[in-house]
């Protein structure tokens, strides 16, 4: 394909530099605060005063004027041009304050992991007990096992450092997991009888509307109780925050499955790897891994429709693929084509534990599709496909060392709200910055693939697939 050559520009002439720059008020989103219905609770010193690995100077305790804004990136000359008057949204920043409103020697943590499994979920069980532990010297954490309804079913089982010390070497979840199980009675009137006055929720987007529920039901009841939530999906598909735990290590992870797909298509004739990643909603995974393998011949997401016969199909780009390389690469998200596959009324209909719609297997799908096309088409003709499932696989293994950094910062962050009173919120970065973001508008935020931006555009020139628009 022919390339342009870029115009050229007269040299010696500066572009336009506009004039001071007037930026519009900040919206500093509304944090809930214990003392907005417990106006009379007791403050406390900060114990990291104290603590001899601090050594707390100015600058280190953060204030009410300590923001994260929401979007840092503008269009220069639009707001020379003309000035927006609509607010910037910001958050309050995540870290210690230097008054808290929990006496630590009283304090009842629960820390509880719902829905999914993730790389790095043990890891901040275990920074969130070393946390509360040795930065503020609480001594009464507890894990609450199999989820939700583990508040009301089970036992809680009490947590140490000395207990959790490895836990972030392995993968899963120590305190086990379930979906469903959600009765908000039978929850909070655990959390009260059990006399927890922290509740510390790991989970998806699905547990994150649960826990705005808790914390709604604890605030009518006017209980000295905070609710935090730690954000938690593999798939990256929760908003607001840049990005959630264990989405890199399996995006690394991801890599052994497509390498495995490469190498199997290459060792047949007419050889396609199929390779089916985690994306019910969002394709980010299968995105950042079509990105860093650069072995993938065509990346489907749930955001992009594709189509399999005619002009600009599947069909036809794979087959144009295996004349020029003798081999093919397909990386699909679990949600991509779920419209486009035959389905019964009932199967239409199923729901799963959390009451999410429940999907068919694409990949076993596309493979069926493909050999039937290929039989169809080139009856005499050899031709492999190799499907590789790596779900499993992915989200059970441990977290690397950059999500077990990442899942460090995050516990801390919710510690120290917590510890300040805030309640009703969610610890995550927003452009790099640790901020506390209310949890409604988490819990309803979603982060779908844009493909509109650079990013889609940069996975299109790697694989140069079709857009499948039908023109």
């Amino acid at each position: 394909m022919a390339v342009e050559s870029p115009k050229t520009t007269t040299l010696g002439v500066a572009p336009e530099q506009p004039g001071n720059l007037l930026f519009s008020p900040v919206k500093l989103q509304t944090l809930t605060h214990l003392t907005h219905y417990l106006p009379n609770l007791n403050t406390f010193t900060n114990p990291l005063d104290h603590n001899r690995f601090f050594h707390p100077s100015q600058g280190f305790y953060l204030s009410e004027s300590d923001v994260v804004l929401r979007h840092i990136v503008y269009d220069y000359h639009h707001f020379s041009n003309y000035p927006s008057s609509a607010p910037h949204l910001a958050y309050n920043r995540a870290g210690p304050r230097k008054q808290i409103f929990f006496d630590p020697a009283h304090v009842r943590a629960a820390i509880v992991t719902c829905g999914g499994l993730c790389p790095g979920l043990n890891t901040v069980i275990r920074e969130l007990v070393v946390g509360l532990w040795e930065l503020y010297g609480v001594r009464e954490i507890f894990g609450v096992k199999s989820g939700y309804r583990g508040f009301y079913s089970a036992e809680p089982v009490s947590l140490c450092p000395k207990l959790v010390q490895d836990w972030h070497k392995r993968g899963g979840t120590a305190l086990e997991t379930s979906r469903g199980g959600f009765d908000l009675d039978k929850i909070v009137n655990a959390i009260q009888d059990r006399g927890f006055s922290q509740v510390y929720i790991i989970g998806g987007d699905g547990t994150m509307r649960g826990a705005v529920k808790i914390f709604n039901e604890i605030r009518r009841r006017k209980l000295n109780i905070a609710v935090v939530g730690i954000p938690k999906t593999v798939d990256n598909d929760v908003g607001v925050i840049d990005k959630s735990f264990g989405f890199q290590t399996a995006v690394e992870m991801a890599q052994q499955a497509i390498n495995a797909a490469y190498v199997e298509a290459g060792s047949a004739v007419n050889g396609i790897g199929l390779v089916k990643l985690m994306g019910r909603s969002t394709g980010h995974i299968a995105l950042y891994a079509t990105l860093s393998s650069r072995d993938v011949d065509c990346c489907l997401i749930p955001e992009n429709k594709f189509y399999l016969e005619g002009k600009g199909g599947l069909f036809e780009f794979l087959e144009d693929r295996l004349k020029q390389n003798g081999r093919a690469v397909v990386v699909v998200a679990e949600g991509a084509g779920q419209d486009t596959i035959p389905r019964t009324d009932a199967q239409k209909q199923e729901k799963d534990e959390s009451g999410n719609p429940v999907f068919l297997d694409v990949g076993g799908w596309l493979k069926s599709e493909l050999k039937k096309w290929w039989a169809r088409d080139h009856a005499d003709e050899l031709f492999t496909v190799r499907y590789i499932d790596p779900t499993y696989m992915i989200r059970a293994v441990p977290a690397n060392a950059t999500d077990n950094l990442y899942c460090t910062l995050l516990a801390h962050s919710a510690i120290h709200g917590v510890m300040a009173g805030y309640t009703g919120f969610v610890a995550g970065p927003i452009n790099g910055n640790y901020a506390y973001i209310p949890l409604e508008e988490v819990a309803e935020a979603k982060n779908p693939v844009n493909t509109m931006d650079h990013k889609w555009a940069w996975v299109r020139s790697v694989t140069n697939q079709p857009d499948f628009s039908r023109s």
